[in-house]
C-alpha cells in the first residue's frame, strides 16, 4: 500500500493543515481544555495540533544567529530539576531549551547546537553568577563579554537584607519585636511600589530599627551601580559603597560585598556604551513560563513545554 502525500494534510493525516493552524493560533490565547471544549476534540489530539502550529512557526522563523545572549535556568519539576534556557536579547525571544540539568557540560550543548561559527558572533553574555555558564561561555564563544544580570545581583543584595531582618528579631525580644515581625515584604520592595500603609510600616520600621535602617538606606544606594559609563566611577562609587560597611555589624553585607569583589569584570561590564541593553527580557520570560506552568498544572511533556518558551515570544502566523 502507498500513501499519496498530499500538501493540505497536516503531520497527523486526520486533519488538514489548515485546521492545525486555526487550533494552534486558539492555543495561544486559551488553555489546551478550553479549546478542547470549545471545538469538540480530545484534550491530547488538540496539543498534538498545537505542536504542529508552534513547529511551523520556529521553521519560518529560522536557525537562530545572536550576537546577545541571556542565560538562565528553569526547575521543571520538584527535585532539582532544571532546563537551560538561552534567549536573543536583541530579538527579544527564547532560542533554545536544553540540557539535563544546569552543568557547564549541559551549556555546552547549546554552543554545539549553533555551531562555532555562529558562537564566535556572539558579543554579550548575560547570566547570573554560576559558574559552569560562564566557564562554558568562554570556552565556546571567546569574542563574547561576560555580564551578570543586575536582577540576580539584587536577589543576592535582597537575601543580604531579609537576613539582617532575621537577625535583628532574633536578637530583639518583648515589644520592640513587633514593628519586624510580618514585615518581609515591606522591607524588601521598593518604597514606590508600596501602598500607603506599607509605606507608613516601613516608616515605623526603619524608625524603630537603627540596624535595619542602615540596611534598607545601602540597598537602595547600591542601585545607582547600574547609572555609571566608566568603569573607574562605577569603581569609586562601590568602592565607598563598601567602606560605609565598616563597624555597621552587617556580616551579610559584607559577604555581599566580597562576592561583588570576585565577580567585578562581569559587573562593570555594563558601564560599556555597547552592554547598556535593556536586562529585563530574561526575568519577564521567566515569569512568563511559571504563568504557563500553573496555568496548565505542570507539564508532563515536556517537548510541549519546550516549544511554549520557544515560540511564545514569535508573532501569530499570518496565512497559515
Amino acid at each position: 500500500m502507498k500513501r499519496e502525500n498530499l500538501e493540505f494534510l497536516s503531520d497527523d493525516p486526520r486533519y488538514t493543515q489548515r485546521f492545525a493552524m486555526k487550533i494552534g493560533a486558539m492555543c495561544r490565547a486559551m488553555t489546551i481544555s478550553d479549546v478542547a471544549r470549545h471545538m469538540r476534540l480530545d484534550w491530547h489530539r488538540v496539543k498534538e495540533l498545537d505542536k504542529i502550529y508552534m513547529r511551523e512557526q520556529l521553521a519560518r522563523t529560522g536557525s537562530p544567529k545572536p550576537n546577545v545572549i541571556g542565560v538562565d535556568e528553569i526547575s521543571i519539576r520538584k527535585g532539582h530539576n532544571y532546563r537551560i534556557i538561552v534567549s536573543d536579547l536583541e530579538q527579544k525571544r527564547a532560542i533554545w531549551v536544553g540540557g539535563d540539568g544546569r552543568t557547564e557540560a549541559d551549556m555546552d550543548k547549546f554552543y554545539a547546537q549553533i555551531g562555532p561559527e555562529n558562537a564566535a558572533q556572539i558579543r554579550l553574555a548575560v547570566m547570573d553568577m554560576w559558574k559552569p555558564f560562564r566557564k562554558s561561555t568562554q570556552a565556546h564563544a571567546p569574542n563574547a563579554a561576560i555580564l551578570f544580570d543586575k536582577f540576580h545581583v539584587l536577589r543576592h543584595l535582597g537575601d543580604a537584607l531579609d537576613k539582617v531582618r532575621k537577625q535583628e528579631y532574633a536578637r530583639l525580644t518583648g515589644d520592640k519585636r513587633k514593628f519586624i515581625k510580618g514585615q518581609k515584604y515591606v522591607l524588601l520592595s521598593h518604597r514606590e511600589n508600596l501602598s500607603p500603609e506599607g509605606k507608613h510600616s516601613l516608616k515605623s520600621l526603619l524608625a524603630a530599627n537603627k540596624r535595619l535602617n542602615t540596611a534598607y538606606i545601602l540597598r537602595e544606594q547600591f542601585d545607582q551601580l547600574w547609572s555609571y559609563r566608566s568603569e573607574v566611577w562605577a569603581r569609586k562609587f562601590f568602592d565607598n559603597w563598601k567602606a560605609q560597611l565598616r563597624w555597621q555589624r552587617l556580616e551579610p553585607f559584607e559577604k555581599f560585598a566580597a562576592m561583588i569583589e570576585r565577580h567585578w569584570d562581569g559587573i562593570s561590564a555594563y558601564c560599556q556604551p555597547e552592554n547598556k541593553i535593556a536586562l529585563g527580557f530574561v526575568e519577564g520570560l521567566n515569569n512568563k513560563i511559571r504563568v504557563i506552568q500553573r496555568r496548565s498544572y505542570g507539564f508532563r511533556d515536556e517537548e510541549y513545554l519546550k516549544l511554549k518558551i520557544l515560540t511564545m515570544s514569535l508573532p501569530e502566523l499570518e496565512n497559515p
